[in-house]
């Protein structure tokens, strides 16, 4: 096998210096356009690559970050991923993908940098994490915190406005004229969670249309899966009075609601609507087609990644960034639409 060619077989066969084939390949203004024409030439008929890994390791970088959420059969986070790999993969970075769990030791172990090794920084969606976990840790590891985060404790974030969302989503139902709402996966009391925070933005919608909250129209859920939103809309149908209209935390939840509805064969949106959270793909493809709120996805992941790459290059930087990305209602047929 041949060997790989060098910088050095790259600056003989142009007729330059090495230091010339350097500054050509990393950009370096002061060379001519003839010389760099004559570089690529030579790079190209001799097939030489970049050696990453040997300039990352001049520098003092992986050139990889982690990306650690909770689950990855949770379609969100799926899809979350694949946006963060494809802003990393723009800028030169390599994604180590982490799956927690949701529990604690696995959330700290990404925290404390249980990859340090490997990666340069951290990308965590956390659930499990206490306002503690997040004041007494490493600060020389760069982490960027994704959803909700326990506490303010300077660590840069990126997220939604969830109350305001779930307030847009309620009010979207009450336009309707549904007056019973209830939300799937919500919670009255507890630390301030996603869900939490969701369920205080139902609250203010109701409060705003001189509605009652109650908090037996409050489900909460073991996890957000297909199932979980399944048991919670079938038990809630066989309340009296009857909701007309649910509120689903999540898209998980909302099509696993769908399914039990038709099984009971409620009509949706006829009997009753639903919403759901986070308009991934297959919210698209249920009958009928889900009403969801959509966080942008992509601009969650481009803030995320710019967030931890400037905090690689500057760690000591006491300015704490809070990024607040966009979201919209995207209305189906679930209400109508």
């Amino acid at each position: 096998m041949a060997a790989r060619p060098r910088i050095k077989d790259v600056a003989e066969y142009a007729g330059v210096s090495p230091k010339t084939v350097s500054n050509v390949i990393n950009n370096f203004e002061h060379v001519s356009e003839r010389t760099r024409a004559a570089v690529q030439e030579a790079i190209d008929a001799l097939g030489y690559r970049v050696n990453i890994a040997g300039r990352q390791l001049r520098q003092g970088r992986a050139g990889m970050i982690t990306l650690a959420v909770p689950e990855l059969d949770v379609a969100y986070f799926a899809e979350l991923a694949k946006h963060v790999m494809t802003e990393a993969d723009l800028r030169g970075q390599t994604v180590l993908l982490h799956q927690t769990r949701a529990v604690r030791e696995r959330e700290l172990a990404a925290l404390h940098g249980f990859d340090a090794q490997f990666s340069d920084g951290v990308i965590l969606s956390p659930l499990a994490l206490n306002p503690r976990d997040l004041a007494t840790r490493d600060r020389r590891l760069p982490v960027v915190l994704l959803g909700e985060r326990p506490a303010e404790d300077g660590t840069d974030h990126v997220g939604i406005d969830n109350v305001r969302a779930a307030r847009e989503a309620t009010e979207h139902l009450l336009s309707r004229g549904r007056r019973r709402i209830a939300v799937i996966g919500g919670a009255v009391r507890g630390r301030q969670g996603t869900d939490s925070l969701r369920t205080d933005g139902y609250r203010d919608a109701l409060k705003a249309a001189g509605l009652p909250f109650e908090t037996d129209l409050v489900v909460p859920v073991d996890a957000y899966h297909w199932q979980d939103g399944a048991r919670a809309a079938a038990a809630l149908m066989e309340r009296a009075p009857r909701p007309d209209a649910l509120l689903c935390l999540n898209d998980h939840l909302a099509l696993g609601a769908l399914r039990a509805l038709h099984e009971q064969g409620r009509s949706v949106p006829g009997d009753l609507d639903v919403v759901g959270f986070d308009d991934i793909d297959a919210s698209r493809f249920s009958v009928p087609s889900l009403t969801t709120v959509a966080p942008d996805k992509q601009e969650i992941a481009r803030a995320a990644v710019s967030l931890l790459l400037e905090r690689i290059d500057a760690p000591e930087d006491a300015v704490v960034r809070d990024h607040v990305a966009g979201h919209r209602i995207v209305v189906r047929e679930s209400t109508g639409g």
